[in-house]
């Protein structure tokens, strides 16, 4: 039930902010594809922005420094900023998940050509599927009516409104992906959904 009131605040009407989730089973390849297509995605002067799901508790700060220890000490969020990078660190420890709503809104005014969201499964966004048959894990586009393609390394049957991508062609899935924020405000709904056959 929270996980339903949570998810029922991602704003999908903006259309000066497409989103696309990335969904795929552990060991599919999620982060080595994105290392490959975030440099050829700005070379097309798409400016990306990624959000990634954590499944533990994770630290970009350092015990000892000044922000670990004003963080430590209270500050929510602390930010540390200098000429070449900006971090913010924040404790959520009321927070069963993260919450992918609060963290668009937190990218919004960066205005992103484009948000890749690297996990997140279950929250209702359009979805690019990798599947790789060789992990034997099911299709996930049969059961999400958010994922309008899938990426996969083998011929697979697909329902009818899901487009199928070689995830071995780097390039047509830079092209794919280049060309979603033309498409986003066409694709903010789930599709219907349909029995495998």
């Amino acid at each position: 039930m929270a996980e339903t009131m949570m998810q029922s605040s991602l704003r999908l009407d903006d259309e000066r902010l497409p989103l696309l989730g990335i969904a795929a089973w552990s060991g599919t390849g999620k982060t080595t594809l994105l290392e490959s297509l975030l440099p050829r995605l700005r070379q097309r002067d798409l400016k990306v922005a990624v959000i990634k799901h954590a499944h533990h508790a994770f630290d970009v700060d350092q015990p000892g420094k000044d922000s670990h220890r004003l963080r430590q000490a209270g500050a929510t969020p602390m930010l540390v900023a200098s000429r070449a990078r900006m971090a913010m660190m924040m404790e959520t420890p009321d927070q069963e998940d993260a919450d992918l709503a609060t963290l668009i809104e937190c990218l919004r005014p960066l205005a992103p050509d484009l948000v890749l969201v690297e996990g997140f499964k279950a929250w209702p966004l359009p979805k690019l599927e990798l599947h790789r048959e060789a992990l034997g894990k099911p299709l996930m586009a049969w059961e999400d009516p958010w994922i309008r393609a899938v990426a996969s390394n083998t011929e697979l049957a697909l329902p009818r409104d899901v487009e199928t991508l070689d995830l071995d062609d780097i390039e047509a899935l830079t092209d794919w992906i280049a060309a979603w924020p033309g498409r986003w405000s066409r694709m903010r709904t789930p599709r219907p959904m349909e029995t495998q056959p």
